[in-house]
């Protein structure tokens, strides 16, 4: 359960930490977008070496990765098992009933996994090197122009800060209420299904009292301290760009422009 990285943030002083978070933020989603362009092993390929560079530019080490991937495994695995089978096209190797393995079954299960990890592994630099303080700051910046039309630009950007600042403390709290559990005999890796389904209310329960309460403590600071929104608000920390972000974005631009060319003239 510790191992589980969202919400995490590692400090540090790398190409990537010193980015904005309005550059990374936009960057990541628009690489996600462009994993869903890739259609060949070299365009996957381009991909893989955007993502790598990204880890090595980020000095975060290799180990947090693995432990990003790893809780995703099964998914990962259930959702390849569900295209192999499912999967239609090509040179049928094996049929029986509805199910059917074919080439292009196997091919598209093998690329929907690397979509997976790439994922995974650019949005776990993201959110390692970017503290939920400048995520919140990012998003508040970047939808700010929203605010002409009475979007609730600011109520927003606290809502996802909060429920990003407290990620990690429930994954903490959890692990906790799990260990007094089995500290009194309780056992959430044996039985069925649905007894281990009924163990976790055990474990619901106090999570979920604990975390009304902490909220409604939060609301009574903000109120004791005169909280209204984003009215007359200033920042300590202004964002501003600087030239590694238009090298960053200049390095994205050329990605996606030669992705995109593979594509559809490759």
């Amino acid at each position: 359960m510790n191992k589980v990285l969202f919400g995490r943030y590692l400090p540090g002083n790398s190409f990537i930490h010193r980015l904005d978070p309005r550059t990374k933020l936009v960057l990541s989603f628009m690489y996600i977008i462009m994993v869903f362009f890739a259609n060949s092993w070299i365009t996957y390929g381009l991909s893989f070496l955007i993502a790598i560079l990204s880890i090595a530019m980020s000095d975060i080490p290799l180990k947090y990765f693995w432990d990003g991937v790893k809780p995703l495994i099964w998914i990962i695995m259930f959702t390849v098992v569900i295209q192999i089978f499912f999967g239609i096209g090509g040179h049928v190797y094996w049929h029986w009933g509805i199910l059917s393995i074919t080439s292009n079954g196997i091919l598209n299960a093998v690329y929907l996994a690397v979509r997976f990890i790439l994922i995974i592994l650019v949005s776990t630099v993201f959110t390692l090197s970017t503290s939920p303080l400048e995520i919140s700051g990012a998003i508040e910046s970047l939808l700010m122009p929203l605010k002409r039309v009475h979007f609730p630009v600011y109520e927003l950007a606290l809502m996802l800060s909060i429920a990003l600042r407290f990620v990690p403390t429930l994954i903490d709290e959890t692990e906790k209420i799990m260990d007094a559990q089995r500290a009194r005999g309780a056992n959430f890796s044996t039985g069925s299904l649905w007894k281990r389904l009924q163990k976790l209310v055990a474990i619901l329960i106090p999570l979920f009292e604990n975390a009304f309460s902490r909220a409604e403590e939060l609301a009574t600071a903000m109120e004791a301290r005169g909280y209204q929104g984003g009215e007359g608000r200033t920042k300590y920390r202004e964002l501003t760009y600087s030239q590694n972000d238009w090298v960053a974005a200049a390095l994205m631009l050329i990605f996606s422009i030669v992705l995109l060319i593979l594509r559809f003239w490759g």
